[in-house]
């Protein structure tokens, strides 16, 4: 090793071109040069009005901040999920993911440079006051959205528990535009939510966060203890989440090594991610899946990847259309680059950006009306029933969740038509 560090660098550099001429490789050196040059020449005009700027604005200036600019236009530039995070945008994202954090409950997006609604969470400031996938946010405290990044966006929206904001949207359908006063709040995440509708389970997952796969699980668990013969799994916006827990749910209901979703970088290099040996199976029983237009990303993959290998029938509306990977790289300052680094396929090569998931059958959102007895019983509903070991104190608050959920879903034609058709499965399968 030491003899290597005796040897001069420009010594170095002789033998490296000498062996690139007589190997034959071709190695053109006017276009590295060029590029170089042209790099450096770009390099020192950002240099100069770097100067100009520090020197001639009206007020002092500072230099990290215009730099930080200065980045987040090159990603803003490049597409609507690049972007730059500084070091509080940074934390407050990472926050995000654990399933806990303050705000309005909603996901949002840029298209076509207009900040949209991808999904309102369950149970949330936005999801009460009936905010809608879809629905634009055109002002915030009457300032208007036009060149906001999304980080930027989710800043002004966040704030102390208790405070209040006002947004103005524009929805489709209405003539003109109108004000929604939202309440933040801490906004807790339980992921799934479930019922039983005589032998068929119904699983409500709200979103992809750290825990989602192990919710969902120990939610089968306890409707298998009602002999239940098909799942209804309602992806219907939920905006998505992270890939691993989309993996880890896709494994629960495909059998192991199979690919979920493969991605593919500006090389055209592939890389399959593949189900798990996760701890609970339900690789037999029937399932339907539900999805709509607030159904986004990590939703995409799992429902994707049913569909592809004949695994679920999908039913609903066509989803967002989310199929790019960003990667998150944190930078010296403690600030991020979220930037897009590969397209996600489906299992048989099928890409989804900007097009959606297409359901086996659409149905679009509509409501029914029941007379008699309501849909979905639980034996938690009924009166006198035998207490469990594992009932507590918050028994009334989890039988009035119950009620409200049924409330909710009762009049649902998309679930009603999902139902139906499970149970069409259930007995052609029992045949």
């Amino acid at each position: 090793m030491k003899i290597y560090k005796k040897i001069p660098y420009a010594f170095l550099i002789i033998i490296l071109f000498l062996v690139i001429i007589f190997s034959g490789i071709k190695f053109d050196v006017k276009s590295v040069y060029a590029d170089k040059n042209s790099k450096l020449e770009y390099l020192d005009i950002f240099s100069k009005a770097l100067t100009i700027i520090e020197n001639n604005y009206v007020e002092q200036t500072d230099a990290h901040s215009l730099i930080s600019g200065a980045i987040k236009g090159m990603l803003t530039e490049l597409d609507p999920h690049s972007s730059f995070m500084t070091p509080e945008l940074y934390n407050e994202f990472k926050v995000e993911t654990e399933g806990e954090f303050g705000g309005l409950g909603i996901t949002i997006s840029l298209r076509e440079n207009l900040l949209t609604i991808i999904s309102p969470i369950e149970d949330t400031p936005a999801y009460k006051a009936g905010l809608k996938p879809g629905d634009i946010i055109v002002k915030i405290e009457n300032m208007s959205t036009s060149g906001l990044t999304l980080e930027e966006a989710v800043k002004k929206l966040r704030g102390k528990p208790g405070t209040d904001v006002t947004i103005t949207i524009v929805r489709k359908g209405e003539l003109k535009p109108f004000d929604v006063k939202l309440t933040r709040e801490i906004i807790k995440i339980k992921s799934v939510k479930y019922l039983v509708y005589d032998n068929i389970g119904y699983v409500r997952l709200i979103q992809f966060n750290n825990n989602a796969s192990n919710e969902l699980i120990e939610a089968l668990k306890e409707l298998s203890k009602n002999n239940i013969k098909g799942i209804v799994l309602d992806l219907r916006n939920n905006p998505g989440g992270l890939l691993t827990e989309a993996i880890n749910v896709s494994s629960i209901f495909l059998p192991k090594d199979k690919t979920v979703v493969f991605t593919k970088d500006r090389s055209v290099k592939e890389q399959h991610y593949k189900t798990e040996n996760i701890k609970h199976k339900e690789e037999n029983i029937p399932v339907v899946v539900l999805v709509n237009e607030g159904s986004a990303s990590a939703s995409e993959i799992v429902a994707g990847a049913l569909q592809d290998y004949n695994r679920a029938v999908i039913v609903g509306e066509k989803t967002f259309g989310k199929a790019s990977v960003q990667t998150i790289i944190p930078m010296p300052d403690s600030s991020a680059i979220k930037l897009t680094t590969a397209r996600y396929y489906t299992p048989r090569g099928r890409s989804i950006q900007g097009v959606g998931i297409e359901p086996d059958v659409l149905i679009q959102q509509g409501n029914v009306t029941f007379t008699g007895h309501k849909a979905f019983i639980t034996e938690r509903s009924l009166q006198g029933h035998l207490i469990g070991e594992s009932e507590n104190n918050d028994e009334k608050l989890q039988k009035q969740t119950d009620e409200n959920l049924l409330e909710n879903l009762n009049n649902d034609l998309q679930l009603m038509f999902a139902i139906d058709m499970l149970k069409g499965l259930i007995a052609n399968a029992s045949k």
